[in-house]
């Protein structure tokens, strides 16, 4: 028998077109899932880059109105909108009657909620490849089993015997774990290329709002030192 594929599914029982079918979408799956999260870190590290480039000096000359301004143009940016959210909390906050929290406790917790989300966000879809990649091999193995069952009882059925008779429903089932093995190596692949490119992305804003929050530190002790020198003139 060749090796062609239109006459190994045309071979195929039902039960074993389900499983090559189900081992498909999961192809389609991982393929999907890749693509949109290599599109949205591509885009999202484009406009962070820009974001840094006009917030720097922002940041320096502590232009908060300026600055959010600037935030709320790139939305797709993770650490503009953690920026946004922080800087917005923090300046309510100081506008606000003082309570137990200091403006800049009030920053930092919201830093880590907002983080948290953006976290969750740029995760989205890496649960579809952890799981293509540990279930479909045991799927094609499924295909497999089925297909030599499926094999032997036609060897029963006709009543004829022989490494001739069940080798080409053996090969045929066999394509089963191919297949399997073929969707879930790409899926492990990419999960891990992908989970790594994610923590880079937050180490670094864990590292840029640790900044952010130093810079807010120092500001809210010059507005300290500033109100108790008018408040002594």
């Amino acid at each position: 028998m060749q090796f062609d594929l239109a006459h190994i599914w045309a071979s195929m029982g039902l039960v074993s077109r389900l499983i090559a079918f189900v081992l498909v979408l999961m192809a389609v799956a991982t393929i999907a899932v890749v693509v949109e999260r290599m599109i949205a870190l591509a885009r999202m590290n484009a406009e962070t880059r820009a974001f840094v480039k006009e917030a720097e000096p922002l940041l320096d000359a502590w232009d908060t109105e300026e600055l959010l301004r600037v935030s709320d143009r790139y939305r797709l940016s993770a650490l503009a909108r953690l920026v946004s959210s922080a800087m917005r909390r923090f300046l309510r906050a100081e506008s606000e009657a003082s309570g137990n929290l200091t403006p800049v406790e009030l920053a930092r917790r919201e830093v880590e909620r907002r983080r948290e989300a953006l976290s969750a966000d740029l995760r989205r879809g890496l649960s579809v490849l952890a799981s293509v990649g540990s279930v479909a091999p045991f799927v094609g193995l499924l295909g497999t089993v089925v297909g030599i069952i499926s094999a032997f009882q036609g060897i029963a059925a006709t009543g004829s015997g022989g490494l001739g008779a069940v080798s080409a429903g053996i090969s045929e089932a066999l394509i089963e774990t191919a297949l399997g093995l073929s969707v879930a190596i790409p899926s492990v692949l990419f999960f891990n290329y992908l989970t790594g490119k994610i923590t880079a992305v937050e180490a670094a804003l864990e590292r840029s709002a640790g900044e952010l929050l130093d810079d807010m530190e120092n500001q809210h002790g010059r507005a300290s030192e500033e109100r108790i020198f008018e408040e002594a003139a």
